[in-house]
């Protein structure tokens, strides 16, 4: 069965907000708070289902940003910033390839894609370059973690 898109609901976003990775993917944790809730309700945030199981979800514009990328000038105007995540118990089981690819051609748009991802997480940036997606610039945050800019200019 394929996957299928929903709108984002609080009950969906409550449990994308408890899901626990293992480290280092820990980094993607979230918090089930009313602002981490009203975030996923105000912005683009789409649920993923798969023979209705909620698998992974995505959002674009803004909120797939990293806040601290500003302070290096990481969002030049131009592009569609796109972020995702997979439920933890499926990532690493070859499923990202058409988890990436329904995502594609989920997403409207006729602007060059962009991506911001830790530099530690080697599955998804392979699975990115897979995609088109070229690394181009990155930053480091305050916990020392590194994160690459990758676009894809189509």
């Amino acid at each position: 069965m394929s996957y299928s898109l929903q709108k984002m609901t609080e009950q969906a976003a409550r449990e994308i907000l408890s899901w626990i990775y293992p480290p280092p993917y820990d980094l993607y944790n979230g918090e089930v708070t009313e602002e981490a809730l009203q975030e996923f309700a105000e912005n683009p945030y789409y649920a993923i289902c798969k023979e209705g199981a909620l698998v992974g979800f995505y959002c674009t514009g803004y909120v797939a940003q990293v806040p601290i990328g500003y302070l290096f000038q990481a969002y030049p105007e131009g592009y569609l910033d796109i972020g995702l995540g997979m439920r933890p118990d499926l990532t690493g089981q070859g499923q990202g390839t058409s988890f990436l690819q329904f995502i594609m051609d989920s997403i409207e748009t006729n602007q060059p894609l962009r991506l911001t991802v830790a530099a530690f997480n080697k599955r998804a940036i392979a699975l990115y370059e897979k995609f088109g997606f070229c690394k181009v610039s990155s930053f480091t945050n305050a916990n020392d973690v590194e994160f690459l800019i990758m676009i894809r200019e189509e």
